[in-house]
């Protein structure tokens, strides 16, 4: 069992560390914020400062929304930073820029410690099953006394590669579903403004080559109008902001990830930036002036 730090206990890392507690970790916690009664009653020790739970854990996981999130996690002057000593690992499980993890990675192993960056897919239903999909970049040695820990919150576990790969991993699963999101739209909406029962040709088209969990999951979402936020409209744009700012570092042209950005920012303007990114489908009716779900004329 380990003595670790949980920094960041919002919707994804308060089942992340509930399931190390359950598992006999013993955990110091810190957020901002007031921390879920559950995690104390399981045993959670509440810390003052990120400094003061990482001075009492071998390993401390960081969980938080964004890139300078983790910066002032790390290296405010309570930080992760200040509380470190020799030898000890820093988990980053958030999802942030993949250039500045590769930095952040180079200052915390000039402490003589170790890091590894794991974001994870699965949203809030992964968390709480501990199914969520983990995307490592990192030392393998490191990654193997973490292993144990990852398994207690994920199933799909992967070393991508050195420092900053597994932040880059997160935004091509970022790309690839907003992509796809935007795709099951315009074929449901094609599909509705012709006269077809969108609800049949999402059935049909799942027996074939096009299914995907998104057609399943999000195309019904879509047809029944279910937007309630699974993942919020606006933690994929941000998202897609790593993508395009890496891209542009890296001279390289993402199309279609502007195009999808795009039609999240047309959901933000109408007050959307809370919708389900499901949603982004709202954006393509808008410009059809049209609604799947609507009876075709």
């Amino acid at each position: 069992m380990s003595k670790s730090g949980f920094i960041g206990l919002g919707i994804m890392g308060v089942p992340m560390a509930g399931h190390l507690l359950t598992a006999g970790h013993e955990l110091y916690l810190y957020d901002v914020k007031p921390i879920a009664k559950s995690l104390i009653d399981q045993g959670g020790i509440l810390c003052r400062s990120s400094k003061e739970a990482t001075q009492k854990s071998d390993i401390v996981i960081i969980m938080v929304p964004d890139t300078p999130d983790v910066a002032d996690v790390l290296f405010s002057e309570n930080g992760v930073a200040a509380g470190l000593s020799p030898g000890k690992i820093v988990v980053d499980m958030s999802s942030i820029s993949p250039i500045q993890t590769k930095e952040f990675a180079r200052k915390i192993e000039a402490l003589g410690c170790e890091y590894l960056d794991a974001p994870v897919s699965g949203r809030e239903v992964g968390a709480k099953a501990a199914s969520l999909t983990i995307m490592v970049g990192g030392k393998q040695e490191v990654f193997d006394k973490i292993k144990p820990l990852f398994e207690r919150m994920g199933k799909n576990i992967t070393l991508v590669g050195a420092s900053g790969d597994g932040q880059t991993c997160k935004v091509a699963n970022q790309i690839i579903v907003a992509l796809t999101i935007e795709a099951v739209g315009e074929a449901l909406l094609f599909a509705a403004k012709a006269g077809a029962d969108p609800a049949k040709v999402r059935q049909a088209l799942m027996g074939g080559f096009a299914s995907s969990r998104i057609l399943e999951v999000h195309g019904e979402r879509m047809i029944k109008r279910t937007f309630d936020p699974g993942f919020r409209i606006t933690l994929h744009q941000k998202d897609l902001n790593l993508a395009l700012s890496s891209a542009r570092a890296l001279a390289v042209s993402l199309p279609n990830t502007a195009t999808c950005q795009e039609l999240f920012n047309a959901c933000a303007a109408r007050g959307g930036s809370a919708w389900d990114h499901s949603a982004m489908v709202r954006a393509l009716e808008i410009m059809a002036n049209f609604e799947i779900g609507q009876t075709a004329s």
